[in-house]
């Protein structure tokens, strides 16, 4: 009888979300309500948790939980720390979910919510969270392994060392784009800049109170370091009312990048313990919080999707960003479907603290699972707003105009009708001088948030308080990836420095931490402070990389993981990691060539060079605009060589990788694993 009913309620909630799902697919002519996507979304996660992730779990990868992990065997306090599964999901979830689940939705419903919306919640089922959980669990088996080291083990010395040149070098332009996104989210905000400065030290409050205080006693922390994140969001406004803390807080772009530049290097070198994990843990709460307040204020306020499935846009003139829906709505949302940055996660920090191989399936398909969910909460916020309003935010000046009146009026040429006076009056009520260009998703999302929860609380009276609300909340999402990504990217250059000095490879060795610390901090913060002195843009200009790079990161990561899982004699299950592995190099190679070669010069790098250097060379701009054009056509061809390079060096580890995959398959080599030897865990299950 319990059986029975096991197996209904899961066929109601799979045929539940396979109607909500044809809803969102299918209505046509008329707006769609929310709640399917919430529904669609709940659903197909429950079914993928309930059964997918328990496939993978015991029949591709066998977890054990009487395996020693790494955190118990090699705890030191610093860098291995046994640390409970639901502290470890909350470091996971926070260092993972940064400002691609938020923005990339947001930028891609230029194209319709139908293409984001199925990716998002597709993507993240069959791709995102398999990385995730199988990367996790290989370097579980590994000490805690880093991504570049496995390929160097597993693929061949030769794809290794390419792995780990191409990941760290990716690494710090992702990060370098991620920190110059944090600095224009809290630049000139001293509500935003105080919060965040505030949970800094509850974080290491938090950090010493489990570790020292009350051992082991996570629910006390949580409920203190909640209580003082609630706090320090509400003096964030008291110290923007006050004029000397005001002023104290409100921070210039090279004052901000100096201070995340200090920060990162201080959450990269000190005890995770301390700073890292339990900080991340505080932001998981605002972050989880937030997203589930967000669903619930959906489900309360029921808001019309206004956006229509599928704009004008598909055919790749869109105002946003030039491109067709492939390859480019995969690129753009990369976090919240599939993204390579995890991989760098799930082999860094995290399978240095789970003390069981078990909790790798909630960590690594569960975390993967509720970014995925913000990603479409991001969507359904984004296209809950007027199109025309929407296109006025998100529009660059050059394409609709720089005046209200321009810009409705280009807007509405499309078929997005919107007058001067609404754009007026929204910004207004939000508390802005103006909403018009405010190009990267951010500021648009945040109106699509403040709207949804004012409709649930406080009315348009609230509404400019939850517009900053989700400001802030947008920075703090990507803050918890700015310090976990720097204390991977140390473990990465350790790696390649123990072959120069070994003891520089060792991550217990603090003289090794510090040095390592500072080259990491030092090479995205020089692009970052660059960035935020440049008139131009500087490092904005490798904005569009920041897609390409992060993809092309989840193709090594599931080039590494098919390797493993034929190494471990599960060929007949490599399909789970082969299928978006074919996926995404066929993606990436699309978009990376059209990038480079695209004779758009909106969409091409090196065609926008040629025009601008057209224009120069006749004398067609005025002599202040020739340096700009300068550095653009500069930073153009300089987009192309990344790309380019980061290509090759792809393309050379699938080679390495195809070779290795042949001569397993043939029998000509023995699939020799480098796991660690099987040591019994000394842990109770109890308490464990």
């Amino acid at each position: 009888m319990r059986q029975a009913l096991t197996i209904a309620l899961w066929t109601a909630i799979a045929l539940m979300g396979a109607g909500a799902l044809a809803s969102i697919a299918f209505t046509r002519g008329e707006p769609v309500s929310a709640i399917w996507f919430v529904l669609a979304a709940a659903c197909t996660y429950l079914v993928a948790y309930r059964f997918y992730s328990a496939f993978l779990a015991a029949r591709v990868l066998g977890l054990d939980d009487t395996r020693a992990t790494p955190a118990e065997r090699l705890d030191d306090g610093r860098d291995f720390c046994p640390t409970s599964k639901w502290v470890v999901i909350g470091h996971h979830f926070a260092a993972i979910a940064g400002p691609g689940p938020l923005v990339g939705p947001t930028l891609a419903a230029q194209f319709g919510y139908l293409p984001g919306t199925l990716w998002l919640i597709l993507g993240a089922v069959l791709g995102g969270c398999v990385q995730d959980f199988v990367i996790l669990f290989c370097s579980l088996r590994r000490n805690g392994k880093s991504l570049g080291q496995m390929a160097r083990e597993e693929v061949s010395r030769r794809g290794g060392m390419i792995a780990i040149v191409s990941v760290l070098a990716i690494m710090i332009i992702l990060l370098a784009v991620v920190a110059l996104v944090v600095v224009n989210a809290l630049k000139e905000s001293p509500w935003a800049a105080s919060t965040l400065f505030m949970t800094i030290p509850i974080a290491m409050l938090m950090g010493v109170y489990m570790r020292f205080w009350r051992p082991g006693r996570v629910l006390e922390a949580s409920v203190l370091g909640f209580a003082l994140v609630l706090l320090a969001v509400v003096a964030g406004q008291w110290v923007a009312d006050a004029p000397r803390w005001a002023a104290v807080f409100t921070l210039t772009g090279p004052a901000l990048a100096i201070a995340v530049i200090i920060y990162g290097f201080a959450a990269s070198a000190l005890p995770v313990w301390l700073l890292l994990a339990p900080r991340d843990y505080l932001s998981a709460f605002i972050k989880v919080g937030a997203i589930l307040a967000l669903a619930g204020g959906i489900l309360i306020v029921r808001p019309a999707i206004l956006m229509p499935p599928l704009t004008r846009f598909v055919d790749g003139t869109g105002p946003v960003f030039a491109g067709k829906i492939f390859p480019f709505c995969f690129i753009t949302i990369a976090c919240g479907a599939v993204s390579g940055f995890h991989a760098l996660i799930a082999s860094g920090t995290t399978p240095k603290l789970l003390m069981r191989e078990g909790h790798a399936r909630l960590v690594g398909y569960g975390a993967m699972l509720m970014e995925s969910f913000v990603g479409v909460m991001a969507m359904v916020a984004a296209c809950a707003l007027h199109p025309g309003v929407y296109f006025a935010i998100n529009s660059p000046a050059g394409i609709v105009g720089a005046t209200v009146e321009k810009a409705a009026a280009t807007i509405s040429m499309w078929g997005y009708p919107v007058d001067a006076a609404t754009l007026e009056a929204l910004a207004a009520r939000v508390g802005e001088r103006t909403l018009l260009n405010r190009t990267g998703g951010a500021p648009s999302l945040a109106v699509g948030m403040a709207q949804i929860f004012s409709g649930t609380i406080g009315g348009d009276r609230l509404l400019g308080i939850w517009y900053h609300f989700a400001i802030m909340f947008e920075a703090l999402f990507i803050l918890t990836v700015l310090d976990a990504g720097t204390r991977v990217g140390r473990f990465m250059v350790q790696e390649l420095l123990g072959h120069v000095y070994a003891p520089l490879g060792r991550t217990s060795w603090y003289p090794s931490v510090l040095v390592t610390s500072g080259l990491i901090v030092g090479g995205w913060g020089y692009f970052l402070y660059q960035g935020v002195r440049d008139p131009l843009g500087g490092i904005n200009s490798l904005w569009p990389l920041f897609g390409i790079s992060n993809q092309l990161l989840s193709a090594v990561a599931l080039v590494v993981a098919t390797t493993i899982l034929l190494k471990m004699g599960r060929g007949r299950w490599a399909w789970v990691t082969l299928a978006p592995m074919a996926w995404l190099v066929t993606v990436t190679m699309t978009a990376s060539y059209q990038k480079i070669f695209h004779p758009d010069p909106r969409i091409g790098f090196l065609a926008q060079a040629r025009v601008l250097g057209d224009q120069i060379a006749g004398g067609l701009l005025p002599p202040d605009k020739v340096a700009q054009a300068e550095r653009l056509i500069f930073n153009n061809r300089l987009d192309a060589a990344v790309t380019a390079l980061f290509v090759v060096l792809i393309v050379i580890l699938i080679a390495e990788a195809l070779y290795e995959w042949y001569r397993i398959i043939s029998g000509r080599t023995v699939a020799a694993l480098q796991e660690t030897p099987h040591v019994p865990t000394q842990w109770a299950e109890a308490g464990r």
